[in-house]
């Protein structure tokens, strides 16, 4: 398949995203996209100037793409951490939050990512989920959020919202399984060897 008709994920990265935010949806999808590539998806990393960012706990990510030069995305992921707590009052980011909404058919976020769609309103009046630490302040930026603490994850059609950290790869085989089949999803949950069970 031609590289110009995949379909394409984009993930979005920026300092003091919360490392596995990113880097677990990135694991699901990277090794469903490289392992089954007759299904015609990839996924790339993107920063706002293309550059490496450093994460929450020091990690240092390179991007593939700048936001400038990103090509037209059909899936959107938007991390949560630390970071994401300067986005909030940032009207040039929230307007570029706003500005993809209106261009990619699918948006995701990980964590506190969804407080970043909450304070862009892209959340006014749907079912959505954020870490655990941080479901009031999801409820205070838009009170019309019908807030789901118990789930790991929230798809409500075009916006798929996750809980925190680690609920970011229930998220990513949710997502090969709608893009796909769960069969497909299988595969990839196999491939990585996500079968969790916590020792404590």
């Amino acid at each position: 398949m031609a590289q110009e008709d995949t379909r394409k994920i984009g993930i979005l990265l920026f300092p003091d995203v919360e490392e596995l935010d990113a880097i677990g949806p990135w694991e699901v999808l990277s090794y469903w996209t490289r392992n089954f590539a007759e299904d015609g998806w990839q996924v790339f990393c993107f920063s706002a100037d293309g550059h490496p960012v450093t994460c929450a706990k020091g990690l240092t990510v390179a991007a593939h793409h700048a936001t400038a030069d990103l090509p037209a995305l059909d899936v959107l992921l938007h991390p949560g951490g630390q970071g994401t707590r300067p986005q909030l009052g940032d009207d040039q980011h929230l307007e570029w939050v706003r500005a993809q909404r209106r261009s990619v058919p699918l948006m995701t976020s990980v964590c506190t990512g969804s407080l970043v769609y909450a304070a862009a309103g892209l959340l006014a009046g749907r079912p959505a989920t954020t870490h655990w630490a941080s479901l009031d302040r999801l409820a205070e930026l838009d009170p019309t959020i019908d807030v789901r603490p118990e789930e790991r994850f929230v798809d409500d059609g075009d916006l798929i919202t996750s809980a925190g950290v680690s609920a970011g790869i229930d998220m990513a085989l949710h997502l090969v399984a709608r893009l796909t089949s769960p069969e497909r999803a299988r595969q990839v949950r196999r491939g990585i060897q996500y079968d969790p069970r916590p020792p404590v």
